[in-house]
């Protein structure tokens, strides 16, 4: 520890060594499990983390059915729209948008989603539909500070990154405030696929822009690399997975 007379702050091999403790305190807790045969069948307590919208619309109702399934497992589930370390913040399975940084986690894609334009009916009725990214100057514009995205809008052109730097009429600090918005009429704003999936579907929101769109991006649940796994993160992530690859809306 680096301390002062004002603070008390962690050196880096401070972190290095509390992070490796942590790891062999896991491996010790899974590997009694596993002698004393709690492994055979899923029961105890599992921590599940995701983005907000995508854990309320497509985890939730996987862990229901998770926990009908098998009545001796308990979960928590965590939904934040920012990047969580599983193994600092203790969470067993986490569900990662994007590519991945992390080598110690094991990942298992399952999707992907694109980042997207939408307006509603309404709205591209009563005003010019835009046929390029500098035709955003000229509509209301609807922002989501969620801290996951970034406040410009980016997209692809002649197969080069241009950045648009909005002034919106809106902001807010929830993308479903942004979707909400944007399905009342005031304008347009930018999403990722899966948080309009409904939307599109029943024609509420119309995509814009299509051919200026970047690549679309991976979606997988991640875990941590175990010496042993338990049956009650197995059983829950081979389930998650079976719904999220089953879901249209996210292949």
């Amino acid at each position: 520890l680096n301390r002062t007379t004002r603070y008390v702050r962690m050196t880096e091999a401070g972190a290095r060594y509390l992070e490796d403790a942590k790891r062999i305190l896991h491996d010790v807790k899974v590997a009694n499990e596993s002698a004393l045969g709690i492994n055979a069948n899923p029961q105890g307590k599992i921590s599940v983390t995701a983005p907000v919208l995508f854990g309320q619309q497509f985890v939730l109702p996987t862990i229901t059915d998770y926990l009908e399934r098998y009545p001796q497992t308990q979960v928590n589930a965590v939904f934040l729209d920012r990047v969580v370390n599983l193994l600092e913040e203790g969470h067993d399975v986490g569900i990662r948008i994007g590519e991945l940084v992390d080598s110690s986690m094991r990942a298992k894609k399952v999707g992907s989603v694109r980042l997207i334009l939408v307006a509603s009916p309404e709205y591209l009725a009563k005003n010019d539909i835009p046929k390029n990214c500098q035709d955003l100057a000229q509509h209301s514009l609807i922002a989501a500070n969620t801290g996951s995205l970034n406040p410009d809008w980016q997209f692809l052109v002649n197969k080069q990154n241009e950045t648009v730097k909005i002034n919106p009429r809106l902001t807010v600090t929830t993308n479903q405030g942004a979707i909400n918005a944007a399905k009342n009429g005031l304008g347009i704003t930018r999403v990722i696929s899966y948080q309009v999936a409904e939307e599109l579907k029943n024609n509420k929101l119309k995509i814009l822009l299509e051919n200026f769109e970047h690549p679309a991006k991976p979606i997988n649940i991640v875990h941590r690399e175990d010496k042993f796994s338990s049956a009650k993160v197995r059983s829950f992530i081979d389930l998650l997975a079976e719904d999220l690859q089953a879901n249209s809306a996210l292949n």
